[in-house]
């Protein structure tokens, strides 16, 4: 990275982040796991596909500032004249806003995530894969952040990340709480388990686009994310991974009843 673009992604801080602490290449950070770099060959396409996964995701949130332009492009792997070509489409496409002025940039759109998914077929193997795969990764990224050595910093994050989704309306729920449950795998320590958790989690989202929002399945979701988080920043590996799971399957019998 050269010297400007050393400055310019100093001067980008996760929201999550405090002065001195978080800084963008930190594990706590959106840009740890998530903005991987393309493959080539269809980079402008794969670069609409990793920011709208990110926006999906939650790891950008609506009204959330996108990183500097060279960080991102350098992060993604890709030129700046490809970057602002998926920026100014994402625009277009009323994903992304660009402000003017002292805090000007380029923002996710409070729209982003009200938009109504085309549904094709459904399979019924690839619900069972995708729950029984969730069933094996989340609970381990739980038992593996509780017995992490986790830094100030770390704890933080999370219970930021269990507040946004805990206030968070219905509108807006799922990009926030697939953010929580990709935070435990972050802090978990390990980048493939972070990306195996955030691409199952993209998968999950397809599916729970094709239900509704239920209040009451939404209230006792967020008593069970403040019981998995509190067992793993009392470093209770074994309370982590079991409310992981009984979270999990309330998940899966919802999914189970809708789909079948």
């Amino acid at each position: 990275m050269g010297s400007m673009e050393t400055a310019a992604a100093q001067q980008w801080r996760s929201p999550h982040s405090v002065e001195g602490d978080a800084v963008p290449d930190s594990p706590f950070g959106p840009s740890f796991s998530m903005l991987r770099p393309v493959r080539g060959g269809n980079a402008f396409e794969e670069t609409i596909e990793h920011i709208l996964q990110t926006i999906k995701l939650g790891i950008f949130a609506p009204a959330e500032k996108l990183p500097p332009e060279r960080e991102l492009a350098e992060q993604l792997g890709v030129s700046r004249a490809t970057l602002r070509d998926a920026l100014g489409e994402l625009q277009s496409a009323g994903y992304l806003e660009v402000q003017r002025g002292r805090y000007g940039g380029t923002y996710v759109s409070t729209n982003a995530v009200q938009r109504t998914p085309d549904h094709g077929p459904l399979d019924p193997a690839e619900v069972e894969d995708v729950l029984l795969f969730r069933s094996i990764i989340e609970p381990a990224a739980a038992a593996l952040a509780a017995k992490a050595d986790l830094s100030a910093a770390a704890r933080r994050h999370l219970q930021v990340c269990l507040q946004e989704v805990s206030a968070s309306p219905a509108v807006g729920y799922r990009p926030r709480d697939a953010r929580f449950h990709i935070a435990i795998a972050e802090l978990s320590g390990s980048a493939s388990l972070v990306s195996a958790v955030a691409e199952t989690r993209a998968r999950l989202n397809e599916l729970l686009d094709r239900i509704p929002l239920l209040g009451t399945n939404l209230e006792h979701a967020n008593e069970q994310h403040a019981e998995i988080a509190e067992a793993i920043l009392r470093g209770d590996a074994p309370a982590a991974e079991r409310a992981t799971v009984e979270h999990l399957e309330g998940t899966a019998s919802l999914l189970r009843g809708f789909l079948a």
